[in-house]
């Protein structure tokens, strides 16, 4: 099993919450980041990134409150979303023919040799035996430029299947930090009525006084009634020439 990285402890207190989250090769969390230091800057948010054979074992470890997740994932006991699609990407020698190119189609690289990435122990090391020259790697795009190994070039794969991201957590699992979390990935605004910091009770507004100085309240906050100079008119209203004429 591959080693976890040292990371702070896991869970916070109902009094001083906190929220952590683990994040694989190739996911770029600062936007999230952003928003939820601007929306909850009370609650310290802490990320770190892991490999994807851990990418779930720092959930079920307690490592982490959720995880950014290469799919497809074993689900069990977890909650999973997906995010988005990844490009995919092919990888070879600096100086290949790939490199005159935007984009190569995978049945133009039926004579190539392609290494296995599992095999040579995770990317950044298959991507170190692809700049020997050895063969070439289907990676997605991500991947290949978080790692960017020198005297290699990366090139938009068509007819490869591509990857998507995720995000799990577990499904005993349940705050309103991971809630507000999930919403801000998901793309909810912060007047969203399903994100919990939206749902929280505002403050009453405190009175405001007259210009007489009495505060304005229901009733007593309506303008005071204005004494009616003349009698109604009864013909107000009645169509013309509907008013009886007396008699002389």
């Amino acid at each position: 099993m591959p080693e976890l990285p040292e990371v702070p402890e896991a869970l916070g207190t109902p009094e001083q919450p906190r929220l952590r989250f683990a994040y694989v090769a190739g996911v770029t969390p600062g936007k999230w980041i952003r928003r939820w230091e601007e929306r909850m800057p009370h609650v310290p948010l802490q990320s770190f990134m892991c490999d994807d054979a851990a990418q779930l074992e720092v959930l079920r470890d307690g490592s982490a409150d959720l995880s950014f997740v290469r799919l497809p994932v074993d689900r069990e006991g977890l909650h999973v979303i997906p995010l988005y699609e990844e490009q995919p990407s092919v990888v070879a020698p600096k100086g290949h023919e790939i490199s005159v190119f935007d984009e190569v189609a995978l049945e133009d690289l039926s004579e190539e040799h392609f290494l296995d990435v599992a095999e040579m122990g995770g990317p950044e090391m298959a991507l170190q035996v692809v700049a020997s020259g050895a063969g070439l790697v289907i990676l997605p795009m991500p991947v290949a430029r978080h790692f960017n190994v020198k005297d290699t070039v990366a090139r938009r794969l068509a007819g490869a299947a591509g990857t998507e991201i995720g995000l799990a957590w577990p499904s005993d699992a349940s705050s309103e930090v991971i809630e507000e979390f999930i919403g801000i990935v998901r793309g909810r605004t912060a007047q969203s009525s399903r994100q919990p910091s939206a749902r929280q009770e505002k403050p009453k507004k405190s009175p405001q006084a007259d210009r007489r100085g009495g505060a304005r309240s229901g009733a007593a906050g309506k303008k005071p009634a204005v004494a009616q100079r003349y009698a109604p008119n009864p013909d107000k209203g009645r169509g013309k020439g509907s008013r009886k004429k007396g008699r002389r």
